[in-house]
């Protein structure tokens, strides 16, 4: 989509961020003319579910007429002033029929159905058009609370200010203090007035620094809610839970049983009466109680129909094991399209396709098939490979390096490593994040992220893929995009990523950030028994920006008499050898 403002938070298209382009939209061909498909965006609400947002289309016709007859008569009566039941046809035509320019309509789709719908219609001063528009918005009851209003505005004037629209008008009932919030939580300058028991709303749509604030916290907080809906469940389905020793759907079922996961925990299989001896059951549809999480552990042919199911039974969050989908290419690519169009489809987010799985040692989460647990501890880690990922977590443990939670991301169609800093950003039991990546979805987004998130809490990154020959293995692996190194290189220093070069430097780095306070400047003293190695030890301080102070007087004597006559005790101390 346009990006009206340099790094600002959302514009369509940057709100799901993911290797994986949406590709729910349909072919242009189909299209009414003039549509604007680039206004087409895959979004996170507040509360982290996702829905679609697109500008009407002349076909919405009957999912227009059937949101307003499930509207509460409190919903028509704000929206319409009045407190009819249905609109008639020539209202219908005229809401569905737009020119996308000077009158414009965004409609938020779950599944097949509108619910949501925002719009804007220029004013005329006479015969001429004014840089002013009138904007209405109508949301489902059921859906009121979400931040789909907020949302739905951010765009709205976006589409606007590229047709010279300055400014919004709105009239609204006093008792509707729902969208009046709606127009001064988005950081606006609102003026009220009042006029034959109407409120009278105008705001100049023009960019603010309040409203960049407050979108990109928008942003944040919906994107947290999003990751914690995958990594908080009280419930977890595993799609393909199996009784054959060795299997991943058996050991991983089994690793959820065995972390102390505190909820229940139900495997799905048509095949087999029980696994590890609870019962099972044959499609997700028929588990009796809600479940927030499901670990598809299914033939890739079939994870589509599956995540489908998922939808019907409004699971919260997928982590998909499968693979098969984009890191074989051809079919696998297409395949990978489709899943995570379903997944969008049903207002879920998506870790995978072709992953370890996920893990979260605060509530006894372990919905990976790794051989052994993490233990656990403040260090968070995101790895896009498994096999690398299982190796990690063994690693951690033999270190002593404690995980909170770590996240196994695969291809990463949906979930990337820009969701999971805004998650561990606000976690408390996090103080370090390690990433193994392979590919960046939106460098712009994870610049903006990282440089904040850095601020408080170190990255430590290993990126692979540095040569031509990595590129290439990179992407038969997860089918990752190559990144020119030294813009891998530069990025991560514009935002404060500490890049290493190997695994090893790494868990070293995770040692010490992990274990020791950060200094409170860059002053130094060093001590050795050897007067070489000092002299190495201050050439590298003063090489990288570290200040080898001169120690006073006083710390020079106590020094003395701790180490006698004939040590040094400058800066560097050298004790000697004795």
């Amino acid at each position: 989509g346009p990006a009206a403002w340099p790094d600002r938070a959302p514009v369509p298209g940057d709100e799901v961020d993911a290797d994986q382009a949406s590709t729910q939209g349909p072919e242009p061909s189909t299209l009414p003319p003039g549509y604007p498909a680039r206004w087409e965006a895959d979004v996170v609400l507040a509360d982290g579910g996702t829905v679609r947002i697109r500008p009407i289309k002349p076909t919405d016709t009957g999912r227009h007429r059937a949101f307003i007859a499930r509207l509460s008569p409190e919903a028509r009566y704000y929206r319409f002033f009045s407190p009819r039941t249905e609109l008639t046809e020539k209202e219908v035509q005229h809401f569905c029929n737009v020119d996308y320019a000077d009158r414009m309509a965004l409609v938020a789709m779950l599944g097949d159905d509108i619910i949501a719908i925002s719009r804007y219609d220029r004013l005329h001063d006479g015969d001429r058009p004014s840089d002013e528009a009138e904007v209405a918005f109508v949301i489902a009851d059921e859906h009121q609370g979400r931040g789909l209003g907020t949302l739905l505005l951010e765009y709205l004037a976006e589409a606007a200010r590229e047709h010279g629209i300055r400014r919004f008008t709105a009239q609204t009932l006093p008792d509707n203090r729902r969208m009046l919030r709606v127009f001064h939580d988005a950081g606006y300058r609102v003026v009220e007035g009042f006029d034959e028991g109407v409120i009278e709303v105008a705001f100049d749509i023009s960019p603010t620094d309040d409203a960049r604030a407050r979108m990109e916290r928008r942003e944040h907080e919906a994107e947290l809610h999003s990751i914690e809906r995958i990594l908080h469940p009280r419930s977890v389905a595993v799609i393909g839970a199996s009784e054959e020793q060795g299997s991943i759907g058996h050991h991983l079922f089994l690793n959820l049983l065995r972390g102390g996961f505190d909820g229940p925990v139900y495997p799905v299989n048509p095949n087999r009466p029980h696994v590890a001896s609870v019962p099972t059951y044959a499609t997700i549809t028929d588990i009796p109680g809600e479940v927030d999480l499901a670990v598809l552990v299914v033939p890739p042919e079939v994870c589509v129909e599956v995540v489908d199911q998922c939808a019907e039974k409004q699971v919260k969050g997928l982590v998909v094991i499968t693979a098969g989908f984009s890191e074989v290419g051809g079919r696998g690519a297409a395949l990978e399209r489709e899943l995570l169009v379903a997944a969008r489809r049903g207002g879920m987010r998506m870790v995978g396709p072709n992953c370890l799985g996920v893990v979260n040692t605060a509530c006894g989460l372990d919905a990976t098939f790794a051989p052994s647990p993490p233990d656990p501890g403040r260090v968070a880690f995101l790895s896009q490979s498994g096999a690398l990922g299982i190796a990690l977590v063994e690693w951690t443990n033999r270190l002593g390096i404690g995980v909170s939670s770590f996240v196994s991301i695969g291809n990463k169609a949906d979930v990337s490593g820009n969701d999971l800093l805004q998650y561990w950003e606000d976690d408390d039991g996090t103080d370090v994040i390690l990433m193994y990546l392979e590919s960046f979805g939106n460098p712009r987004k994870f610049s903006r992220i990282a440089r904040r998130v850095s601020q408080r809490k170190p990255i430590v990154a290993v990126k692979s893929g540095r040569t031509q020959a990595g590129s290439r293995a990179a992407l038969s692996h997860t089918a990752a995009a190559a990144s020119p190194d030294t813009a891998v290189s530069a990025l991560f220093h514009q935002c404060g990523v500490i890049r290493v070069d190997t695994l090893e430097e790494l868990f070293d780095l995770a040692q010490v950030l992990g274990r020791e306070p950060l200094p409170a400047g860059n002053r130094v003293a060093i001590v050795s028994n050897s007067g070489g190695p000092a002299i190495l030890a201050a050439d590298a301080c003063e090489a990288v920006g570290l200040e080898v102070v001169a120690l006073d007087a006083a710390t020079s004597a106590t020094a003395r008499d701790l180490l006698g006559p004939n040590a040094a005790v400058g800066n560097p101390i050298d004790m000697i050898a004795s």
